[in-house]
């Protein structure tokens, strides 16, 4: 259960996919190829330079346009793995 943590680390590891770790030291590989789809602020992530580009901010993954993913989503696709 996600109990307001934060992610300390992203890790780009090819095509779509980057390594999440939280502080309290969950992790895992999550594929954001779904977003690609989305529209919107995604629509950038077609471009994977862009994509590549991610960085951590207030405590979660997040992007140059203002893209990001909760925290709580990520925390909760970390430990389905």
């Amino acid at each position: 259960m996600w109990s307001l943590n934060d992610v300390v680390l992203v890790k780009y590891m090819g095509e779509y996919v980057y390594h999440i770790e939280f502080d309290d030291g969950a992790k895992g590989d999550i594929d954001f190829s779904k977003y690609l789809s989305w529209g919107g602020v995604f629509e950038s992530f077609n471009d994977k330079n862009f994509f590549q580009s991610a960085y951590i901010e207030g405590g979660t993954i997040a992007w140059p346009n203002g893209a990001d993913i909760a925290p709580e989503t990520l925390y909760e696709r970390c430990l389905k793995k």
